[in-house]
């Protein structure tokens, strides 16, 4: 993407300068539904002609400075019909959009619970690829007129699906969690617009780690508890489908430790759109306004240079860090390496022994100044990370989005990483797992798994190919891996072919110099695999052992648990996002019919919101 270069001070002025300069008026409103009358958060709300924009809040609110000479303000958002109102005397203007009946597909509006229901017809489906001179705002369903932009420069980085292994040959599987759920939030926007999902954008193991399962939390001193099923794998009724979940230890809110945080946000000139700067801002707000009195949260921005909008400033003072934000512009290019720099060393002056020190980071990722390259990048966050502070990776935007870059920031980092594709998914992430997101439990958290060659021929781990650990690494306290926070579940899948069924894997052929023996234990055994687990506390850097012997007890599908269910499904439509040569039997219809059997209570929504994307995607698929 190209860049709009300039001078230090001009950048420096564009990055810190106020929206609300003289000649300004501050527009107030709400966005509701004509339809139930329901306030609807994520409606871009853009003043016509220019780039200045922002999005309703989850209340539906909104705040946006115009000219005093006025204008026109536009309103959109997916699946209701745009509306154009003019400026007039009041500085309150409230806006009632109507549902879009034109054509096509069944949509699920996203927004608070009680709007997951709503079901219309969405008349603004998006081409499989923006036209040029245009950035595609996935977010609101429209093209917003970007003139810097003349293609498509995302990256992701290639993920080479993860095959069957002999359990006589390699009994051993090791690999790091992952908490991320990026994966989904982003093809997630891809879906919503009529486009299909590039295949090295789909991280199964993201996807089935968006959502929260129904797991008993740790009683004894693990911070974490392990829980494990087995059954028919959906797509094979020949292979078994082996789901391992973890349950992270619940902090409530208010005993948590205090935390120091550093808000690090790009004000780049890429970041000029409304899917981008102004929806960082209202993301941000909710994230201010849990905050507690003993918090603490400074701000850091970078365009071509890097500078401190806000010294570290505590929780109580809330409006203080609003109206900071308030104040962020876009434009310039992107010295990147150098804000990580500077927020690092504001986290450090102000490190709180025993709370949480993060710094957060929102952008797209398109970096083109200083340490630039993910090499770079990588070397530099693990130097960072040495100082205890944890990292937290929010990305926002796309056309130039360097997903590739971000995902390895956070895992070197000691962090996560979520993307931010509108204002319902800001409010999960730093509201409703504000714990989770913030608050680390366990850190290094690896799993090996031993399977028994008497019961399994052959297994495969179900995505974390960028998460593979070579075995030796599971007993090396020096080797980064993922962490876990409050609250938080992980869910991992293995498919199994058992020993002495038929299929088509091919294992490897004798070997000539040497034979490989069966301990005769192992044939009495009742035992699939064991699962030994390697953590260290936030605080430490000696891990902790636990190790988890699993038994085959010959579940039906049928009388699995939602948990187990809802897994295998959002794994499936994963496996035909990719295309994948495992996907068997596996289709669009099955996918749909074994998640709307294993939703479940399902408060937030979020698994309605799975089905109706699965519905989606058949038309985008078969079109």
């Amino acid at each position: 993407m190209m860049k709009t270069y300039s001078i230090i001070p001009l950048i420096l002025f564009l990055a810190f300068s106020s929206q609300k300069e003289v000649h300004t008026r501050k527009i107030t409103g709400t966005v509701i539904s004509v339809e139930d009358k329901l306030p609807i958060p994520g409606v871009n709300v853009l003043l016509k002609g220019t780039s200045n924009g922002t999005t309703t809040d989850i209340d539906g609110k909104y705040t946006l400075y115009v000219p005093q000479s006025g204008g026109k303000l536009v309103f959109t958002y997916i699946g209701f019909g745009t509306k154009e109102v003019k400026i007039g005397s009041s500085n309150v203007i409230n806006m009632r959009l109507e549902p879009d009946n034109v054509q096509l597909e069944e949509v699920i509006v996203t927004g608070r619970p009680n709007l997951f229901n709503r079901k219309i017809k969405s008349g603004k489906r998006a081409e499989m690829a923006a036209p040029a001179q245009y950035d595609m705002d996935i977010s609101f369903g429209h093209y917003q007129r970007e003139p810097n932009i003349t293609h498509n420069t995302e990256e992701y980085d290639a993920i080479n699906e993860n095959i069957f292994h002999a359990a006589l040959r390699n009994p051993l599987s090791t690999f790091s969690i992952d908490v991320d759920a990026a994966s989904y939030a982003n093809i997630r926007r891809f879906i919503n617009n009529g486009m299909q999902p590039p295949k090295d954008a789909v991280r199964i193991e993201e996807m089935v780690n968006y959502f929260n399962y129904d797991y008993t939390g740790p009683k004894d001193e693990h911070p974490f508890a392990v829980h494990t099923e087995i059954s028919t794998a959906p797509w094979n009724e020949k292979h078994r489908l082996v789901h391992i979940g973890l349950q992270g230890k619940k902090i409530p809110t208010e005993n948590l430790p205090a935390s120091n945080l550093v808000f690090l946000l790009d004000v780049s000139g890429s970041m000029n759109a409304p899917n981008k700067l102004p929806l960082l801002k209202s993301a941000f707000k909710l994230l201010v306004n849990n905050l507690r009195e003993e918090d603490r949260v400074a701000i850091v921005v970078y365009a071509g240079a890097a500078g401190t909008v806000l010294p570290s400033t505590p929780g109580s003072s809330k409006q203080k860090i609003l109206e900071a934000l308030d104040q962020l512009s876009a434009g310039g290019s992107t010295a990147g390496g150098a804000g990580i720099n500077l927020a690092y060393r504001i986290a450090k002056q102000n490190f709180v022994k025993g709370g949480n020190n993060r710094v957060i980071l929102a952008t797209d990722g398109d970096f083109n100044v200083g340490e630039s390259s993910n090499a770079a990048m990588e070397r530099l966050i693990e130097e960072k990370r040495q100082d205890g502070v944890f990292l937290t990776v929010l990305g926002f935007g796309m056309g130039n989005y360097k997903d590739s870059k971000m995902e390895i920031l956070a895992d070197k980092g000691n962090g996560n990483y979520a993307y931010i594709d509108n204002i319902r998914e800001a409010n999960k992430v730093l509201v409703n797992e504000f714990g989770g997101t913030l608050f680390t439990i366990a850190k290094d958290v690896k799993l090996q798994i031993e399977f028994n060659p008497t019961k399994v021929q052959a297994y495969r781990l179900i995505g974390y190919e960028n998460r593979v650990l070579r075995d030796e690494d599971f007993n090396n306290d020096k080797k980064d891996a993922g962490e876990l926070g409050s609250g938080h579940t992980v869910t991992a899948l293995y498919e199994i072919i058992p020993d002495g069924v038929e299929s088509d894997f091919s294992p490897l052929d004798e070997l000539r110099y040497q034979e490989i023996k069966i301990d005769p234990k192992a044939k009495k055994s009742k035992e699939l695999m064991t699962i030994k687990l390697r953590y260290k506390r936030p605080d430490e850097n000696i891990s902790s052992l636990i190790e988890h012997p699993v038994i085959d007890g010959q579940t039906e599908l049928a009388t699995t648990s939602d948990n187990f269910r809802w897994s295998a499904a959002v794994a499936s439509f994963g496996m035909l996002l990719r295309e994948s040569e495992f996907s068997g039997d596996a289709s669009y219809e099955s996918v749909i019919r074994m998640a709307q059997g294993a939703k479940g209570e399902d408060k937030e929504g979020y698994r309605s919101e799975f089905i109706g994307m699965v519905r989606t995607f058949q038309v985008v698929a078969t079109r």
